[in-house]
């Protein structure tokens, strides 16, 4: 029996998202999640959510002891500059992952424990590591480098690494399929925007500039994340405010965005006040969108030639007011939407640019299950 079925794992800080995808015909045969790991009522460990999620998979007909898995698949959020494609997960690769757990604290060691929690029920089973960052490793220096000291930038691993890598790649490549061209001859600008959002400028399929930064704070206003501030403000906070490193780490990353400027995350509620005329709703969506016009446009100038602008993940595929409402007015710039075009909702990848537009304007429903699948495939295969 050939053995053509990836496992995909998301292990985060407080849940595990499994789904197997047959790369024979790309089926999706079995996929869930174990959450509140570690809380009352919730698994306790995730070694104990690992072997719930194969009980899961067991009792749906495919349990982890199946011949048919070629490899598991694993979302590793933090590869630094070492990692910039898919990895073999080997001692040497767990213990080099382990050292860049203070570039993403709350992510790599979950990461990490979803590995050894698989290694410890199938040893035998080939393990891939997919890492968050990589497809933005192609960043040239003048796009990753911030204007601080070298020396110091250096010593302690300051730079844009990006995030969010995984779902660009698919939905850059989906894009090109979508315009019947090869991914090397298309400029896109893809626009992912979920409770975490971020924008990635891609030109003939290499990405070249990128929201986030060293963290997944840097960028466009996101659920409850302030995206791009003065960092002086963080100064501020601390010596007139009296708050703690922590606390400005909490306010930025937790209380802030949407969330913090109108006390709601969910663009659907937002919309929801809006249409009742919600002044503080109004002024939340209004500076969302603003953000993201200011990005298509610097990344409009940073590719020179843009092919197409496509949205993806929660809000990007289902928000037809934040996609008319981001790219309004740009008609200079060759990029038109189409109202009614852009009022169907669907959960295939469409266009929805007018007629004439010289610049593509494209939804594509993100697959980073896929890309995680076909990338562990693919190495496993050679």
């Amino acid at each position: 029996m050939t053995a053509t079925r990836v496992l995909v794992l998301n292990s985060g800080s407080s849940s595990v998202k499994y789904q197997i995808v047959d790369m024979a015909d790309g089926s999706r045969p079995a996929a869930g999640q174990v959450e509140r790991i570690g809380e009352e009522g919730g698994a306790a460990d995730h070694v104990t959510a690992l072997k719930q999620v194969g009980d899961d998979l067991a009792a749906q007909g495919f349990g982890l002891d199946s011949p048919e898995l070629a490899a598991v698949g694993h979302r590793v959020v933090h590869g630094g500059t070492r990692f910039t494609e898919p990895t073999l997960v080997t001692d040497e690769v767990l213990t080099a992952i382990e050292a860049l757990v203070p570039l993403a604290p709350l992510h790599n060691p979950a990461n990490l424990t979803g590995i050894r929690a698989v290694r410890e029920l199938r040893p035998d089973l080939p393990q891939v590591a997919v890492f968050d960052t990589a497809f933005h490793a192609t960043l040239p220096e003048a796009a990753y480098r911030y204007a601080i000291d070298r020396d110091t930038a250096d010593a302690h691993h300051i730079r844009r690494y990006g995030f969010h890598g995984t779902s660009h790649a698919f939905v850059s490549r989906a894009t090109a399929r979508l315009l019947g061209k090869d991914p090397s001859e298309v400029n896109v600008i893809v626009l992912h925007l979920g409770n975490g959002a971020s924008a990635s400028a891609v030109r003939g399929g290499v990405c070249v500039d990128t929201s986030m930064g060293l963290t997944p704070l840097e960028g466009l206003v996101m659920g409850t994340r302030s995206g791009d501030i003065d960092p002086a403000v963080l100064l501020h906070l601390q010596r007139s405010a009296g708050m703690t490193p922590d606390e400005v780490d909490a306010l930025l990353n937790r209380k802030s965005g949407l969330l913090g400027l109108c006390g709601d995350n969910d663009m659907r509620e937002i919309g929801r006040r809006m249409a009742e005329g919600d002044e503080a709703a109004q002024l939340a969506f209004d500076i969302y969108v603003h953000r993201l016009r200011k990005y298509v446009g610097a990344y409009t100038a940073v590719l020179g030639r843009v092919d197409a602008v496509t949205f993806t993940a929660g809000v990007g595929e289902n928000s037809a007011a934040v996609r008319e409402a981001a790219l309004r007015g740009m008609g200079l710039l060759g990029i038109e939407v189409d109202a009614v075009r852009n009022a169907v909702r669907g959960s295939a990848a469409r266009l929805i640019s007018a007629k004439g537009s010289r610049v593509a304007v494209a939804v594509v429903p993100t697959d980073e299950e896929l890309q995680i699948a076909q990338e562990a495939y693919s190495l496993v295969t050679l």
